[in-house]
């Protein structure tokens, strides 16, 4: 059974992500070893209420939620402007209230330290948010990232134009010093950019299918956050028109679970972290030369539609268990 941290910033997509997960853990393919709360959407105390109340709104208010590492001085703003206030279309407060206290609740650094050590070589980090949390832990103890059976990233833009900057995606650019510092921690960084996720397009016909013979609240909510994640994105231009939703995060989960949906490449990756106008871009030698330095894999093809049909269909086991 897998292990994993899920390393995440709800709101918007991440929401599916988490969800994802807790159909697998009832399905008996994954155990949910604790959530690490990021700012990013939204500020770090919104991600960490946002955790507690989707956790309990699948009955997993038993697992281990940290709050995000501060980040001072960020030049990038949240995303509340896209996905609400709450980072959820503001329907958070007709979710089950927050089992976890936010005050005294521990570090998301601390928790990955702790658990990695308790766990050394199990835990696979699906890390689906800015890396704050991930460099913080390495900063406080160097090598800790090693002891993860693998880390896996949902950001970055290669071939593509990113969704913050021409160059750079939000993950990355977010905090760009800690994306640095992750991807120098190991030689196998997995990566799911861009470049294949903005081909998950959640379309009103699939939340159709995953709420079908299934009046659960959890299927009720599900079905409020897609209508107000559509309208969000055909404001601001996301899918190209589609009617529909990027499920970006959804890609990290579906490498561990559906690994035959996606093809990767064997990469160096660098992150620019000064450019006035390129901060935040990811980088990689095209070339078709031997990379001995190679510290990643990455992720450039997506079969769309057999991921996508992975997703409904454990959504749709989760809102009917």
């Amino acid at each position: 059974m897998k292990k994993i941290i899920l390393d995440t910033d709800p709101g918007g997509d991440d929401i599916f992500a988490l969800l994802w997960l807790q159909s697998l853990v009832k399905q008996g393919k994954a155990e949910l070893i604790a959530v690490t709360t990021a700012e990013g959407n939204v500020d770090a105390k919104q991600t960490f209420i946002n955790a507690s109340k989707v956790l309990s709104l699948g009955g997993f208010e038993q697992v281990e939620l940290g709050r995000g590492v501060t980040l001072k001085n960020s030049k990038i703003a949240d995303a509340a402007y896209i996905h609400g206030m709450d980072g959820m279309g503001n329907i958070s407060d007709d979710l089950p209230a927050a089992k976890h206290h936010f005050d005294s609740a521990i570090y998301s650094d601390d928790l990955i330290i702790d658990k990695l050590n308790a766990y050394p070589g199990e835990i696979t980090i699906l890390a689906v948010a800015p890396l704050t949390n991930l460099a913080a832990a390495e900063s406080k103890s160097p090598g800790i990232l090693k002891k993860a059976k693998e880390i896996v990233i949902m950001g970055g833009a290669f071939k593509v134009p990113g969704n913050v900057t021409p160059y750079a995606e939000f993950n990355i650019i977010y905090n760009s010093q800690a994306a640095e510092k992750v991807f120098a921690s190991r030689n196998d960084i997995v990566v799911l950019p861009l470049d294949i996720t903005q081909e998950l397009i959640f379309t009103p016909e699939m939340a159709e299918d995953m709420i079908r013979n299934s009046q659960s609240y959890l299927t009720k909510f599900l079905s409020r956050l897609c209508n107000f994640m559509t309208a969000a994105s055909l404001r601001y231009r996301q899918t190209k028109g589609i009617k529909g939703f990027l499920v970006h995060d959804g890609a990290a989960v579906a490498y561990l679970f559906y690994p035959e949906t996606l093809f990767f490449r064997r990469a160096l990756v660098e992150i620019e972290t000064q450019g006035h106008y390129t901060q935040g871009a990811t980088l990689f030698d095209q070339r078709l030369n031997a990379k001995t330095h190679a510290n990643a894999w990455v992720a450039l093809q997506v079969d769309k539609v057999g991921l996508l049909a992975s997703l409904v269909e454990d959504l749709s086991f989760l809102g009917n268990s």
